[in-house]
């Protein structure tokens, strides 16, 4: 027998075989790309470890499978936990359905409004949940993309600042994971209340995991608030360290060959991609513009925030490293004008 394929928008129906509400079917053919049906606990269990499904629906007006036991050994499982759980009943024990895990309680005297309704909170109640980093409960991937395709959509000017950390790995290897977590939260921190802080609403951050990150801020706060960002990281990023390593301004570390060399403090790298002189078609291109200026300011010494100021009108046969060189230092900035493209901010110094 083949394996039924379960994709991100397949629905799982457990059921002892009776028929659904109306309402219910209508929900499935608007929502779900295919809709699995069965009424064996292992098979589910199997399933959903596999690879998870949008929606768990449990059936309990039928007597066959305890649905109750299911939605708490799914809930138990770290990956299928997120999968949110529907429960169906004639009259509902609120207290014992929730309590086995369930995230929405339906039952059959429900207008079809209210049931219809409550499915829909609940699929953006998940989409919101699994959307986020867990660690710094800043929006991920998804929703960056969303968010770019959005201001992109309303045709707004805007820059995608695209922040990593360096040293970072050397950091987590000296002092350990909880310690580099809680740098990871301190700059999530840090980009939330500088980009909120500044252009409240109209800001955005985004996680993209381990230590990347992206915030969206309108062209004209730009460089305010990456200085903002430069300067607050620079402050704090030292008082990670132990005393002895703050005061040297480094650490020794051990390479591949396990040869002792200086790892210096950590700093902030950001690449930053405008609209303002480039037509994107898709998030993807802002992505893989910014991803490349970060590269770039991470070649750079201490923090530095850099902006791609190439123009849809370069001349095509322009190699990309040479349209890289027009990205300075901030000397040369200063004596190139205008034209410059990077601008670096207080390099660090041996502490």
């Amino acid at each position: 027998m083949t394996e039924p394929a379960i994709t991100e928008h397949t629905i799982v129906v457990v059921s002892d075989g009776a028929p659904l509400p109306f309402w219910l079917d209508r929900w499935l053919v608007a929502t779900a790309d295919a809709v699995l049906s069965c009424a064996d606990s292992e098979s589910v269990m199997a399933w959903a470890l596999r690879a998870r499904p949008r929606a768990i629906v449990l059936d309990a007006r039928g007597v066959r499978t305890d649905v109750y036991a299911l939605s708490e050994r799914l809930k138990r499982d770290s990956w299928t936990a997120i999968v949110p759980i529907v429960l169906l009943d004639s009259t509902v024990d609120v207290r014992r359905a929730f309590g086995s895990g369930a995230d929405e309680v339906l039952t059959v005297q429900m207008t079809p409004d209210e049931a219809s309704s409550r499915l829909e909170a609940l699929l953006r109640r998940s989409d919101r949940d699994t959307d986020v980093h867990p660690s710094t409960r800043l929006p991920g991937a998804r929703e960056i993309e969303a968010e770019l395709g959005r201001r992109m959509a309303r045709h707004e000017l805007f820059a995608a600042c695209y922040a990593d950390l360096d040293h970072f790995k050397e950091f987590n290897d000296r002092y350990g994971f909880h310690e580099g977590n809680e740098v990871i939260r301190l700059v999530a921190r840090l980009l939330h209340d500088v980009v909120k802080g500044l252009c409240g609403e109209s800001g955005f951050v985004g996680h993209i995991g381990g230590d990347d990150f992206l915030y969206i801020v309108p062209i004209v706060a730009m460089s305010r608030v990456c200085d903002e960002v430069i300067r607050v990281f620079d402050e704090l990023a030292p008082l990670q360290y132990s005393e002895a390593d703050r005061r040297a301004g480094y650490f020794l570390g051990k390479d591949r060959r396990n040869q002792l060399y200086r790892v210096p403090l950590m700093t902030l790298s950001v690449g930053v991609v405008t609209n303002q002189h480039r037509r994107f078609g898709r998030p993807a291109e802002v992505s893989e513009l910014a991803t490349e200026m970060k590269s770039y300011a991470k070649t750079l010494p201490g923090s530095v925030w850099t902006v791609d100021r190439r123009r849809d009108d370069d001349p095509v046969e322009a190699s990309r490293e040479a349209r890289s060189r027009d990205a300075v230092s901030a000397p040369a900035q200063a004596a190139a004008g205008a034209g410059a493209t990077v601008l670096p901010l207080r390099p660090r110094q041996a502490r």
